[in-house]
């Protein structure tokens, strides 16, 4: 579509698809795990790598969904190597449990995809009393990240092969609160906004791939950790309001990106080879783009960082 066909730096835009992006690239040898693949870009996501050989490890909430989309995967592509397992992002147990399955499963690790994400949500707690936006899109990704950097490590030194993780964010994190990030109030449910709250757990995506790029490089470890938007698509995120999902039912297709196109830039930071060796950036549409300046305060980063760690460790 027009809207997004200007194409950048890289020879990509807007209207590139995931297929387009990663032609041409072997991916096999590979392991990735995607998060929130039973349906929408995180379901694309795991098909395109699949077709290029990737080994896809779908972390899905609801196994049924997920299996659903693995067989069709399968049908599409005999050779594909895809498996699913249950993962729920909002749930710190589930992630534990996640964890130390695959951690004993003794599999690589080459690429973390931390896509899953719920967005504008009513009020809600989750099961570890934290609230649902910041608990599912950046606490749970925080905690899985955690617990498979070692495994991340250990793959990169034996294979010689770059690892990447990769943070789908939002243009909603321009949104957050004044304050940047809540920490007195994440579960103060007075002056709660659906979309600030939003916009604050996609501003963490962000400064959490930027104080992990600082962290690596100081351990010296052969990892890359970016953040992304993935466009405005026409997904079910929009569940949560009526009048919205509507509207993006019956317009969407006018001017929302297509699914395929809005997988592209997660598989472009994950597999091709112009972002090899960069790290702590923030793309859109296939290309480096400039967050907010909030996005950018390294101290506002550490303490995330540190609140996310104590959150994690009590």
């Amino acid at each position: 579509m027009w809207l997004f066909g200007k194409k950048g730096a890289s020879g990509f835009s807007g209207s590139s698809t995931a297929e387009e992006v990663t032609n041409g690239i072997d991916g096999t040898g590979l392991t990735a795990i995607v998060t929130g693949a039973s349906s929408g870009i995180g379901a694309e996501t795991s098909r395109v790598l699949a077709l290029r050989g990737v080994h896809v490890v779908m972390g899905v909430r609801n196994m049924v969904a997920g299996r659903e989309v693995k067989d069709k995967i399968v049908q599409e592509l005999p050779n594909a190597r895809i498996d699913a397992m249950e993962l729920d992002l909002s749930s710190m147990a589930s992630v534990r449990k996640f964890a130390s399955e695959y951690s004993s499963s003794k599999r690589p690790l080459n690429l973390l995809i931390n896509n899953a994400g719920v967005m504008a949500t009513p009020f809600i707690l989750s099961k570890d009393n934290m609230e649902l936006q910041f608990a599912t899109n950046h606490l749970g990704h925080f905690l899985l990240t955690h617990l498979l950097l070692d495994t991340m490590k250990r793959t990169a030194r034996e294979s010689g092969r770059e690892g990447r993780i990769v943070n789908v964010s939002s243009e909603a994190h321009r949104f957050a609160y004044s304050e940047g990030i809540r920490f007195d109030k994440l579960n103060d449910p007075s002056g709660y906004s659906s979309w600030r709250a939003y916009g604050q757990s996609k501003l963490a995506n962000v400064l959490h791939a930027n104080e992990l790029t600082k962290r690596l490089k100081d351990e010296g470890a052969d990892i890359t950790a970016n953040s992304l938007h993935p466009g405005a698509i026409n997904t079910n995120l929009f569940r949560y309001n009526g009048w919205i999902d509507g509207v993006t039912r019956k317009l969407g297709k006018y001017v929302l990106k297509s699914i395929p196109q809005g997988a592209a830039t997660t598989c472009y930071v994950a597999m091709h080879p112009q972002v090899k060796g960069v790290s702590g950036e923030y793309f859109n549409d296939c290309n480096l783009a400039k967050p907010t300046s909030q996005a950018q305060d390294a101290t506002l980063a550490q303490k995330l960082w540190d609140f996310s760690m104590k959150l994690i460790n009590t």
